[in-house]
């Protein structure tokens, strides 16, 4: 039972640390309509800025900042927000595959970077020597995860709540008016391109943020973990939850890692020996899978976007594919 419950601890907070990042590329696709492909970049730059900020002196690489680890996780997000703003001026004129292309080649920079400039993030060896904050009032235990996850918990309620009122406000608004129909909302006086970026760059902070709880949780951080593979899981997470609803990217979020984890977990149990060896790529296609089911037979999700009442007060129905502008 204790095995159960501490398992269930771990499930939920790297659950909660997703359910994070697909809020923030809910922002920038489900309310913006931006393709965000470079998903893994954002993350990994958060991750990366948290444990060189907040980390012990290394010897090999950049680091031993040791900021206390409320800034240190400040700076990583931040860190990601730096990045969006860069990409985000360099691409966010680029329109539906050509962003996707380019946002997707980030991504794919950014690992490779990360692998191989050791000085700047340890190379293929990874990040370590963070130490994990609070450890000596809770352990390395189980009372240390449960602590972890209230915390974690409580960031994603407040993200959330963040963005409930966020896509409520007349900003809200004004952001599914140009995903609808820039060409309209220029007509009124709007700036579609900077309010495009404002929306890349506010979702990638949370999703730095995202990967800073993740680079704390396991005090380590290797180009392994920000292979491309995560901005699909984070993809399908958010298409399967509902793109433009907050609370189905976050039931996408805890669906889609069940998901992995117990096919995980039945492909060792009770696979041949020798298909246990490509369990990592039958799950991969499983994500495929699931995406493309999802697409054909309910692409606007399990929770979709609400009903929009126009000024005519009659219900207006919201896009439920978009279009990756």
């Amino acid at each position: 039972m204790i095995g159960f419950i501490s398992y269930a601890v771990f499930f939920s907070t790297v659950a909660s640390i997703l359910a994070i990042a697909v809020l923030g590329l809910n922002l920038q696709w489900g309310f913006t309509g931006l393709f965000n492909g470079g998903v893994v970049a954002f993350f990994g730059a958060g991750a990366y800025g948290t444990l060189i900020l907040g980390g012990t002196p290394q010897a090999d690489h950049l680091g031993g900042f040791g900021l206390i680890y409320p800034l240190a996780l400040a700076g990583g997000a931040a860190v990601a927000g730096l990045l969006a703003w860069v990409v985000g001026i360099l691409t966010l004129r680029l329109r539906q595959d050509y962003l996707a292309i380019a946002t997707f080649g980030i991504a794919v920079t950014f690992e490779n970077v990360m692998r191989n400039a050791e000085a700047l993030s340890g190379g293929a060896k990874g990040f370590r020597g963070f130490e994990r904050p609070l450890r000596d009032l809770f352990g390395d235990g189980f009372g240390y995860n449960l602590a972890f996850f209230c915390f974690v918990l409580a960031l994603l309620v407040g993200v959330f709540l963040f963005l409930e009122r966020l896509v409520r406000s007349p900003f809200g608004r004004l952001l599914r008016a140009i995903r609808e129909d820039e060409d309209a909302a220029r007509s009124l006086g709007k700036s579609p391109a900077r309010v495009r970026l404002v929306s890349f760059v506010t979702g990638s902070v949370i999703i730095g943020l995202a990967g800073g709880l993740y680079a704390t949780f396991y005090a380590f951080i290797s180009p392994q973990d920000v292979l491309p593979t995560l901005t699909f899981q984070i993809w399908a997470m958010l298409i399967v939850g509902g793109a433009g609803n907050n609370r189905g990217a976050v039931f996408g979020a805890f669906l889609i890692w069940g998901g992995w984890t117990s096919s995980g977990w039945a492909l060792s149990r009770f696979a041949p020996v020798e298909a246990q060896l490509y369990t990592g790529s039958i799950q991969y296609i499983l994500i495929g899978s699931i995406i493309v089911t999802m697409l054909l037979w309910r692409p606007q999700g399990l929770l979709p976007e609400r009903l929009v009442i126009s000024q005519a007060g009659q219900p207006r129905k919201p896009r439920t594919t978009g279009s990756m502008t």
